[in-house]
């Protein structure tokens, strides 16, 4: 068969191939190389232009090309004659797998960018956060020091210190009553001095 393959494509006696394409892909589909070499010669220019008009980086493009003339070569038993000529199968392979490629690097290019976007907010957020922490931090000390000394001990002991209204009045000897008010008073003169809303 390969003789017989050899003579129709020529090359024997010099003449020009005489094999259509759709005649190359069936004896391809019998694992012939030379049939699948020649068929390769044939097409690869309009498939790689194809490939190279949709993805428009070259490297890519042959590196595409190579992948799509390895399905052609792994694939060309399915090709039917009925449905369609050989190179419009062909054209229609490249077409797909382009497409694919382009989708692909797209989707790998927005994973990226979702990627550097989170990783720049979140180290962009996490020092603007402790500034304000920071900022804010020295703008409560400021307050506190205006209030009077007693009030300042209850906010210190209930706030900051996490007890109990209770164990405020046990730490600092007088009535849980006592407590409450300076608390309460405090509260408002650090929410003036902080000029927050009431």
């Amino acid at each position: 068969m390969l003789s017989v393959v050899t003579r129709d494509i020529g090359e024997v006696d010099g003449s020009t191939p005489t094999l259509s394409n759709e005649d190359l892909l069936q004896h391809v589909a019998t694992g012939d190389r030379r049939a699948f070499a020649e068929l390769y010669d044939r097409t690869a220019p309009r498939v790689f232009g194809l490939v190279k008009r949709l993805l428009r980086d070259h490297a890519q493009s042959e590196e595409v090309t190579q992948e799509i003339f390895l399905e052609i070569w792994q694939s060309a038993t399915r090709y039917d004659t009925s449905k369609g000529s050989a190179i419009a199968w062909m054209l229609t392979m490249t077409h797909r797998r382009t497409v694919d490629r382009v989708r692909a690097s797209q989707a790998s290019r927005d994973r990226d960018t979702r990627i550097g976007i989170r990783d720049y907010v979140a180290a962009d957020d996490s020092v603007a956060d402790n500034v304000e922490v920071r900022i804010e931090s020295e703008r409560v000390k400021e307050a506190m020091m205006r209030l009077t000394e007693l009030q300042r001990q209850a906010v210190q002991l209930a706030y900051f210190g996490g007890f109990s209204h209770s164990e405020v009045a046990a730490m600092l000897s007088v009535p849980i009553g006592t407590v409450k008010t300076r608390l309460r008073d405090g509260m408002i003169r650090l929410r003036d001095e902080l000029g927050v809303a009431s």
